[in-house]
């Protein structure tokens, strides 16, 4: 019942913990209730409390043998009650007597008055009220009746007895009940309402815990309410300020590592470079072309440089705006050509297999470029002259794959790569919702691109 309760809304919780408190205190008042007959025969065992009725008509039978009841219809009530003072004495503090004649017509609605005496509590106006109040309250529970036709010495009459001793039970149990009820209400619901604060305590101090910085421990679920909710899409916010936070330390510690590196890098070529430059500005060697290859080849290392420290801000910068357009495969085909001219001038041996029909893909061509260069690059720089590079494009199930295979120099076969430069390749083709797949076996190196078509 409360695994299901928790996926209801906390409005619709608390209806439900009203109506089934309200229904188990209603029940409780009435069995409580029900019983106060069993409590006042359990009372009657305290003396305070007891009242044997049927030893109090037997007084007053005893006494009425002795009593003459005036017959002077000129005397009233009170003088009739006066001349009758012994037999009304009889009473208690919470007995009423009063006398009827006894022979009226049994069929008679009204029985002739003679005489009566309340009851002397009836003088206390506290307890009048309280007494009158109850009456209303518990349907003259606290009233006991008793009538009884008895023998005086001079004729017969009806005796009817009102006894308010019940009243100091059962106007008290009332109360009891009453108030045990009400307290089974209001601990449902405000058993309820803080089993809701101790959700919301718990919330709370996971929202301390994370503002502290601790975002490793994880939210407690609360079920599908309006409480749930929140502590669910809290618990996302803290992964994903946690992710966010790691990646951040991860991209600075990156770059502040390749700035570092780089920096301390290019130091030696540029100071190398400037010092060949001087040498030629001066024009005091013969072997001004043997400087020029130098300083061309320093060049090129500062550009290799400069190329990783670029492939590492593509790896770790977020996100990079596209401007994807309709490319023909042609275009694609010119590309291939043109690179592998250039790698072909560098002494590679290199077999082009384009087997591509008319098409389109959408694209971004800068970024393309930028694919192709890194993949030409690194066969520059790894690719084993000796051995044939082998690139095939070719169009499959609706998506365009190029294939590169060459041969790693011997010098790089057991070297390991912080593989940054494919790395960057893999995020621009992921920007064209492509694959990049890479096996590298031994001196062998191949890669497949997979783009899909228009």
């Amino acid at each position: 019942m409360i695994k299901a309760m928790r996926k209801w809304k906390i409005r619709t919780q608390l209806l439900v913990v009203i109506i089934l408190g309200g229904v188990l205190a209603i029940w409780l008042f009435g069995f409580l209730w029900y019983h106060e007959p069993d409590v006042w025969i359990f009372c009657q065992r305290f003396p305070s409390l007891s009242w044997n009725s049927e030893a109090f008509k037997e007084k007053l039978r005893e006494k009425a043998q002795e009593t003459i009841i005036p017959e002077d219809d000129s005397l009233d009530e009170e003088e009739i009650q006066l001349a009758m003072k012994d037999f009304f004495d009889l009473r208690d503090e919470y007995t009423s007597v009063y006398l009827y004649h006894a022979d009226d017509p049994e069929d008679s609605v009204y029985r002739t008055f003679l005489a009566g005496a309340y009851a002397p509590m009836m003088d206390n106006i506290a307890e009048r009220s309280i007494l009158d109040i109850g009456y209303q309250v518990t349907g003259g529970r606290g009233e006991m009746y008793f009538s009884d036709v008895m023998q005086f010495a001079n004729k017969k009459a009806e005796v009817m007895i009102y006894s308010f001793h019940r009243y100091k039970v059962a106007y008290p149990y009332f109360l009891i009940s009453f108030v045990l009820s009400v307290l089974t209400f209001l601990f449902c619901v405000l058993g309820f309402i803080s089993w809701k604060m101790r959700d919301i305590r718990i919330l709370k101090d996971a929202i301390l815990v994370m503002a502290e910085g601790d975002l490793q421990k994880e939210i407690p679920a609360f079920g599908e309410d309006e409480i749930g909710i929140l502590a669910h899409e809290l618990d996302h916010l803290r992964i994903a300020l946690d992710s966010n936070i790691r990646q951040e330390e991860q991209s600075r510690k990156a770059n502040q590592d390749l700035i570092t590196a780089i920096s301390h890098d290019l130091r030696t070529p540029l100071t190398i470079l400037n010092g060949y430059l001087e040498i030629l500005q001066l024009g005091r060697t013969d072997l001004q072309a043997d400087y020029l290859q130098r300083c061309l080849h320093k060049v090129a290392d500062i550009k290799e440089m400069t190329d990783k420290m670029f492939e590492y801000a593509l790896v770790f910068k977020d996100s990079e705006k596209l401007s994807l357009q309709p490319l023909p495969l042609q275009w694609i085909e010119q590309n291939l050509n043109e690179n592998c001219d250039f790698i072909r001038l560098a002494g590679f041996q290199v077999q082009l297999n384009c087997h591509i029909q008319q098409g389109n893909l959408l694209a971004d061509a800068v970024i393309l470029k930028r694919v192709f260069n890194n993949l030409f690059s690194n066969i520059l720089k790894y690719g084993d002259k000796k051995q044939q590079v082998v690139i095939t494009c070719l169009v499959e199930k609706q998506k365009l794959k190029i294939i590169f295979f060459n041969t790693i120099k011997e010098e790089h076969s057991g070297t390991e790569s912080n593989r940054i430069g494919l790395r960057s390749v893999e995020k621009m083709i992921a920007m064209h919702y492509g694959q990049l797949y890479v096996l590298a076996e031994q001196n062998t190196f191949m890669v497949e691109i997979q783009l899909p078509l228009l």
